[in-house]
């Protein structure tokens, strides 16, 4: 058996799950700054995370649903992860994002297991607060430890795949580091770089 782990915002899916709910609540400037700033490694990911969802406050739980459901994913999702499957591979999805995404695509997909965030929802409205498994820039490097612990795994048998500084903690544990379309802060830690938006690319390296 081996692992693969893939980033979901401008790794599986193309943009970021929180600037397009953003754009759908009116304030896509101001999230879209900090989103910037983080993903460059700019920002501590835990507080711009909170400040981010911090603005969708108000916002309908349906409205946010209906966004999360309908994001576009990025050429070669379906194809990379089928490949890899046929090949032995646990495929699994880490995301700083949100559950209202991860999951519904982790049966499009059909990875074998997402991890993100929750956004908090009282009485059909988004509290403008978040809590999860993925919350801090280290979380994805501890949960990676956790599933090959888990599953009999090693660093040689893992591969991951992302674009922003918060998948630089995932690195340490894998043998293939994949930067994918990636900030410069990821590619200088990445022993497989793809500029291409195609995640088919990568079956040339597996």
């Amino acid at each position: 058996m081996k692992l693969a782990v893939f980033d979901f915002d401008s790794t599986l899916m193309d943009g970021e799950t929180i600037d397009e709910l953003a754009k759908a609540y009116g304030v896509f400037k101001e999230v879209q700054d900090i989103t910037k700033n983080a993903m460059e490694g700019k920002k501590d990911f835990y507080f711009s995370l909170k400040e981010r969802v911090r603005l969708l406050n108000g916002m309908k739980e349906s409205l946010a649903i209906k966004v999360c459901e309908n994001l576009p994913l990025v050429n070669g999702a379906k194809d990379i992860i089928k490949e890899l499957k046929n090949r032995g591979y646990k495929v699994v999805c880490f995301s700083g994002g949100f559950k209202l995404a991860t999951a519904h695509f982790r049966e499009i997909l059909e990875l074998d297991a997402d991890f993100s965030n929750t956004l908090c929802v009282n009485d059909g409205i988004l509290s403008g607060e978040v809590g999860g498994e993925m919350m801090f820039g280290d979380s994805k490097g501890k949960m990676l430890l956790t599933l090959q612990r888990l599953l009999g795994i090693n660093i040689d048998d893992t591969m991951v795949v992302g674009d922003g500084a918060n998948d630089l903690s995932m690195f340490r544990y894998a043998s293939k580091r994949v930067a994918f379309c990636a900030k410069e802060v990821l590619k200088k830690e990445a022993n497989i770089i793809i500029d291409t938006k195609d995640l088919r690319e990568i079956i040339k390296f597996i």
